[in-house]
Protein backbone atom coordinates (compact mmCIF):
# COMPACT_ATOMS: atom_id res chain seq x y z
CA UNK A 1 0.00 0.00 0.00
CA UNK A 2 1.42 3.55 -1.14
CA UNK A 3 2.38 5.60 2.22
CA UNK A 4 0.28 8.37 1.37
CA UNK A 5 -3.06 6.23 1.83
CA UNK A 6 -4.39 6.66 5.37
CA UNK A 7 -7.47 3.82 4.71
CA UNK A 8 -7.62 1.15 2.36
CA UNK A 9 -10.74 -1.32 2.01
CA UNK A 10 -9.28 -4.06 -0.40
CA UNK A 11 -11.45 -7.10 -1.88
CA UNK A 12 -14.40 -6.52 0.44
CA UNK A 13 -17.39 -8.70 0.27
CA UNK A 14 -20.21 -7.98 2.89
CA UNK A 15 -23.88 -8.32 3.37
CA UNK A 16 -26.49 -8.09 6.44
CA UNK A 17 -27.18 -11.55 8.30
CA UNK A 18 -27.80 -14.60 5.89
CA UNK A 19 -29.14 -12.00 2.88
CA UNK A 20 -27.08 -12.11 -0.84
CA UNK A 21 -23.77 -9.71 -0.66
CA UNK A 22 -23.92 -5.89 -0.44
CA UNK A 23 -20.19 -5.44 -1.24
CA UNK A 24 -18.86 -8.02 -3.97
CA UNK A 25 -14.67 -7.35 -3.87
CA UNK A 26 -14.93 -3.42 -3.21
CA UNK A 27 -11.89 -1.61 -3.37
CA UNK A 28 -11.05 2.05 -1.98
CA UNK A 29 -8.17 3.77 -0.94
CA UNK A 30 -8.36 7.23 0.78
CA UNK A 31 -5.21 9.18 0.72
CA UNK A 32 -4.47 11.44 3.25
CA UNK A 33 -5.71 14.81 3.17
CA UNK A 34 -8.46 14.20 0.43
CA UNK A 35 -11.75 13.79 0.37
CA UNK A 36 -12.99 10.82 -1.55
CA UNK A 37 -16.53 10.88 -2.46
CA UNK A 38 -18.39 7.75 -2.94
CA UNK A 39 -21.76 8.29 -5.28
CA UNK A 40 -24.61 5.52 -6.85
CA UNK A 41 -27.92 4.89 -6.94
CA UNK A 42 -30.02 3.61 -4.12
CA UNK A 43 -28.39 0.07 -3.16
CA UNK A 44 -25.22 0.54 -4.72
CA UNK A 45 -23.85 -0.33 -0.98
CA UNK A 46 -22.30 3.55 -0.04
CA UNK A 47 -23.37 3.51 3.46
CA UNK A 48 -22.77 0.12 3.31
CA UNK A 49 -18.94 0.81 3.14
CA UNK A 50 -18.70 3.26 5.73
CA UNK A 51 -20.07 0.96 8.29
CA UNK A 52 -17.43 -1.93 7.23
CA UNK A 53 -14.62 0.36 7.17
CA UNK A 54 -15.67 2.08 10.97
CA UNK A 55 -16.22 -1.12 12.48
CA UNK A 56 -19.82 -1.18 12.44
CA UNK A 57 -20.45 -4.62 10.08
CA UNK A 58 -17.78 -7.27 9.72
CA UNK A 59 -17.01 -8.00 6.35
CA UNK A 60 -17.26 -11.58 4.94
CA UNK A 61 -13.84 -11.55 3.32
CA UNK A 62 -11.48 -8.90 2.69
CA UNK A 63 -8.94 -6.44 4.57
CA UNK A 64 -9.10 -2.76 6.07
CA UNK A 65 -5.86 -1.70 6.59
CA UNK A 66 -5.55 1.98 8.14
CA UNK A 67 -2.18 3.64 8.26
CA UNK A 68 -0.76 0.92 7.57
CA UNK A 69 -1.94 -1.78 9.82
CA UNK A 70 -4.21 -4.18 9.43
CA UNK A 71 -7.78 -4.16 11.24
CA UNK A 72 -9.71 -6.64 9.88
CA UNK A 73 -12.12 -7.82 12.34
CA UNK A 74 -11.30 -4.42 15.01
CA UNK A 75 -14.69 -3.03 16.35
CA UNK A 76 -15.48 0.66 16.12
CA UNK A 77 -13.71 1.78 19.60
CA UNK A 78 -10.53 0.06 18.26
CA UNK A 79 -11.00 2.09 15.30
CA UNK A 80 -11.80 5.22 16.52
CA UNK A 81 -8.55 4.91 18.99
CA UNK A 82 -6.23 4.34 15.83
CA UNK A 83 -7.41 7.22 14.20
CA UNK A 84 -11.06 7.20 12.55
CA UNK A 85 -13.90 8.98 12.89
CA UNK A 86 -17.53 7.94 11.42
CA UNK A 87 -20.37 10.11 11.68
CA UNK A 88 -23.42 9.07 11.14
CA UNK A 89 -26.59 9.97 8.97
CA UNK A 90 -28.76 11.92 10.19
CA UNK A 91 -28.75 14.42 13.34
CA UNK A 92 -27.12 13.56 16.35
CA UNK A 93 -26.14 16.39 18.81
CA UNK A 94 -27.87 15.92 22.61
CA UNK A 95 -30.01 19.03 21.86
CA UNK A 96 -30.21 20.10 25.76
CA UNK A 97 -26.44 19.97 26.26
CA UNK A 98 -24.54 22.65 25.14
CA UNK A 99 -22.37 22.98 22.12
CA UNK A 100 -19.39 22.34 24.07
CA UNK A 101 -20.68 19.85 26.18
CA UNK A 102 -21.53 17.81 22.44
CA UNK A 103 -17.84 19.03 21.08
CA UNK A 104 -16.28 17.41 24.47
CA UNK A 105 -17.94 14.01 24.29
CA UNK A 106 -15.89 13.21 21.19
CA UNK A 107 -12.99 13.31 23.09
CA UNK A 108 -14.42 11.08 26.14
CA UNK A 109 -11.30 8.33 25.07
CA UNK A 110 -9.05 10.80 26.51
CA UNK A 111 -7.60 11.57 29.83
CA UNK A 112 -5.32 14.52 28.95
CA UNK A 113 -7.11 17.38 30.09
CA UNK A 114 -4.56 19.91 28.31
CA UNK A 115 -4.44 17.85 25.17
CA UNK A 116 -7.97 18.22 24.69
CA UNK A 117 -8.31 21.65 25.22
CA UNK A 118 -5.37 22.23 22.74
CA UNK A 119 -7.85 19.86 20.63
CA UNK A 120 -10.96 22.07 21.46
CA UNK A 121 -9.17 25.17 20.41
CA UNK A 122 -8.46 23.65 16.89
CA UNK A 123 -11.95 22.77 16.08
CA UNK A 124 -12.90 26.29 17.35
CA UNK A 125 -10.37 27.84 14.77
CA UNK A 126 -11.56 25.05 11.89
CA UNK A 127 -15.89 25.28 12.17
CA UNK A 128 -16.26 29.52 13.59
CA UNK A 129 -19.71 28.66 13.85
CA UNK A 130 -19.08 25.86 16.67
CA UNK A 131 -16.59 28.62 18.46
CA UNK A 132 -19.55 31.62 18.45
CA UNK A 133 -21.97 29.22 19.98
CA UNK A 134 -19.95 27.36 22.12
CA UNK A 135 -22.11 28.16 25.10
CA UNK A 136 -25.58 27.82 23.44
CA UNK A 137 -27.87 24.41 23.54
CA UNK A 138 -27.16 22.33 20.53
CA UNK A 139 -30.52 22.39 19.94
CA UNK A 140 -31.05 25.78 19.03
CA UNK A 141 -28.63 25.79 16.22
CA UNK A 142 -30.22 25.30 12.60
CA UNK A 143 -29.45 21.68 10.97
CA UNK A 144 -26.24 23.13 8.98
CA UNK A 145 -25.06 24.23 12.21
CA UNK A 146 -25.47 21.56 14.23
CA UNK A 147 -23.76 19.37 11.46
CA UNK A 148 -20.82 21.43 12.13
CA UNK A 149 -20.82 20.61 16.31
CA UNK A 150 -20.75 16.98 15.04
CA UNK A 151 -18.09 17.51 12.57
CA UNK A 152 -15.80 19.02 15.33
CA UNK A 153 -16.85 16.61 17.48
CA UNK A 154 -15.76 13.68 15.68
CA UNK A 155 -12.36 15.75 15.55
CA UNK A 156 -11.34 15.39 18.77
CA UNK A 157 -9.89 12.22 18.19
CA UNK A 158 -7.47 13.96 16.73
CA UNK A 159 -8.52 11.26 13.45
CA UNK A 160 -6.38 10.58 10.62
CA UNK A 161 -10.01 9.72 8.42
CA UNK A 162 -13.27 10.93 8.68
CA UNK A 163 -16.22 8.73 7.41
CA UNK A 164 -19.58 11.00 6.53
CA UNK A 165 -22.82 9.87 5.41
CA UNK A 166 -25.12 11.67 3.58
CA UNK A 167 -23.99 15.14 5.62
CA UNK A 168 -26.28 16.78 3.79
CA UNK A 169 -29.69 15.30 4.21
CA UNK A 170 -32.48 17.02 5.19
CA UNK A 171 -30.74 20.53 4.67
CA UNK A 172 -31.88 23.12 2.25
CA UNK A 173 -29.51 24.04 -0.69
CA UNK A 174 -27.88 27.25 0.98
CA UNK A 175 -27.17 24.82 4.19
CA UNK A 176 -25.88 22.27 1.96
CA UNK A 177 -23.29 24.45 0.56
CA UNK A 178 -22.18 25.75 3.73
CA UNK A 179 -21.90 21.79 4.85
CA UNK A 180 -19.56 20.96 1.82
CA UNK A 181 -17.88 24.22 2.96
CA UNK A 182 -16.95 22.66 6.13
CA UNK A 183 -15.68 19.10 4.85
CA UNK A 184 -13.37 21.49 2.85
CA UNK A 185 -12.09 22.58 5.81
CA UNK A 186 -11.79 19.66 7.33
CA UNK A 187 -9.16 18.45 4.50
CA UNK A 188 -7.82 21.66 4.67
CA UNK A 189 -6.49 20.82 8.04
CA UNK A 190 -5.12 17.86 7.08
CA UNK A 191 -7.56 15.03 7.69
CA UNK A 192 -8.47 12.68 4.94
CA UNK A 193 -12.39 12.46 4.32
CA UNK A 194 -14.72 9.05 2.97
CA UNK A 195 -17.94 10.61 2.08
CA UNK A 196 -21.13 9.28 1.01
CA UNK A 197 -23.80 11.77 -0.31
CA UNK A 198 -26.64 11.53 -1.97
CA UNK A 199 -26.34 14.75 -4.20
CA UNK A 200 -23.74 13.42 -6.34
CA UNK A 201 -23.09 16.50 -8.45
CA UNK A 202 -22.63 19.31 -5.28
CA UNK A 203 -20.07 16.57 -3.81
CA UNK A 204 -18.09 15.81 -6.49
CA UNK A 205 -17.49 19.50 -7.70
CA UNK A 206 -15.91 19.77 -3.68
CA UNK A 207 -14.26 16.39 -4.00
CA UNK A 208 -10.44 15.57 -5.02
CA UNK A 209 -11.50 11.66 -6.07
CA UNK A 210 -14.86 10.22 -6.90
CA UNK A 211 -15.73 6.28 -6.88
CA UNK A 212 -18.88 5.35 -8.45
CA UNK A 213 -20.31 2.46 -6.95
CA UNK A 214 -23.06 -0.21 -8.79
CA UNK A 215 -24.06 -3.58 -7.74
CA UNK A 216 -21.69 -3.80 -4.79
CA UNK A 217 -18.40 -2.94 -6.18
CA UNK A 218 -16.47 0.31 -7.84
CA UNK A 219 -17.98 1.15 -11.56
CA UNK A 220 -15.40 4.05 -12.12
CA UNK A 221 -13.12 6.01 -9.83
CA UNK A 222 -10.61 8.84 -10.75
CA UNK A 223 -10.28 12.63 -9.99
CA UNK A 224 -13.68 13.89 -9.28
CA UNK A 225 -13.54 16.17 -11.88
CA UNK A 226 -13.15 14.40 -14.72
CA UNK A 227 -16.13 11.70 -13.66
CA UNK A 228 -18.48 15.18 -13.43
CA UNK A 229 -17.12 16.16 -17.29
CA UNK A 230 -17.67 12.01 -18.17
CA UNK A 231 -20.82 12.36 -20.36
CA UNK A 232 -21.65 8.40 -19.61
CA UNK A 233 -21.54 8.49 -15.88
CA UNK A 234 -23.21 11.57 -15.82
CA UNK A 235 -26.40 10.25 -17.39
CA UNK A 236 -26.34 7.27 -15.77
CA UNK A 237 -25.39 8.23 -12.30
CA UNK A 238 -25.31 12.25 -11.87
CA UNK A 239 -29.06 12.91 -13.22
CA UNK A 240 -28.01 13.89 -16.27
CA UNK A 241 -25.92 16.57 -17.54
CA UNK A 242 -26.67 20.28 -15.85
CA UNK A 243 -28.16 22.85 -18.30
CA UNK A 244 -26.29 25.21 -19.96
Amino acid sequence: MASDVVLELKGIEAGYGKAALVLRGLSVEVPRGTVVCLVGPNGAGKSTVLKVASGLLKPRAGSIVLNGKDMTGSGPQTLLRAGLSHVLQGHSVFPEMTVEENVMLGGYTSADRAALSERAGFVKEVFPVVAERWGAAAGLLSGGQQKQVEFARALMVSPDVVLLDEPSMGLDPKRTTTVFEQVARMRDAGVAVLLVEQNARRALEMADIGCVLDLGTVFATGPARELLADPKLSDLYLGGRPAA
